[in-house]
């Protein structure tokens, strides 16, 4: 695993989050070892608000870089709702209504342009890790192969995979009242994005935990050595 050391951390800052996996001494005093968190769950589950928590709780400077960022950063045409085949909506990132066993719901669609933004998304997060910066990921699996790109992109650094769960209940009702939202989506993709192979770090559920308990446990859990993805690196090479 690639562990770059960061600039110093103030020790003033340092909570009970010391273990020598975490930190390293020299003498220009503690660094902080540049990591990833990667929070996994649908939407509306709560992961930006646990990203913005962990900023608060670790030591030093954690860069969020979520999925919403960079597709906001899309061209407006490129974002379509229910756009027809072929066009920049389709081709972009593309809202659609759709009724599965009966329920309507809505999902997400992403075509060549919105694909492509996507591996580079991965490709910009692991060039950050690369100049020595901790990484908050806060993003949805929708397909198992977007997980094994995250996997070959972030094969050189120490990644804690974390399961961020909330029930589906309580998830409609958070999507009801976010602006801009179209019900029904988290719906259409809530067990798909936890449905991969990789086992999680570790995982916490939002409608039982305040942001900061989740925070905690996860900064917790950094004392350990992350095992899912370094796992699944050793049992397919």
């Amino acid at each position: 695993m690639n562990r770059r050391p960061q600039a110093p951390v103030d020790t003033d800052e340092m909570p009970q989050l010391t273990a020598q996996h975490w930190f390293t001494e020299s003498p220009q005093g503690y660094y902080l070892v540049m990591a990833i968190i990667f929070l996994n769950g649908s939407s509306s589950s709560g992961k930006t608000t646990l990203a913005q928590a962990l900023q608060q709780v670790l030591p030093g400077a954690w860069q969020h870089m979520a999925l919403d960022q960079f597709r906001d950063g899309l061209p407006g045409r490129y974002r379509g709702l229910n756009a027809p085949p072929g066009t920049p909506g389709d081709r972009g990132l593309n809202v659609v209504p759709i009724t599965r066993d009966g329920e309507r719901m809505t999902e997400i669609r992403f075509g060549d342009v919105g694909e492509r933004a996507l591996a580079g998304m991965r490709r910009a997060i692991a060039a950050f890790a690369s100049m020595g910066n901790n990484i908050i990921v806060d993003d949805l699996l929708f397909k198992p192969e977007y997980l094994d790109d995250y996997l070959a992109v972030f094969a050189d650094y120490d990644v804690t995979f974390v399961g961020v769960r909330c029930p589906l209940d309580v998830v409609n009702e958070r999507e009801a009242t976010r602006p801009g939202r179209f019900p029904g989506t988290a719906t259409s993709h809530f067990y798909s994005v936890h449905a991969h192979s990789i086992a999680y770090d570790i995982e916490v559920d939002t409608s039982e935990l305040a942001p900061r308990q989740a925070a905690e446990l996860i900064a917790d859990a950094l004392d350990r050595q992350p095992k899912a993805f370094a796992n699944h690196s050793a049992q397919t090479n």
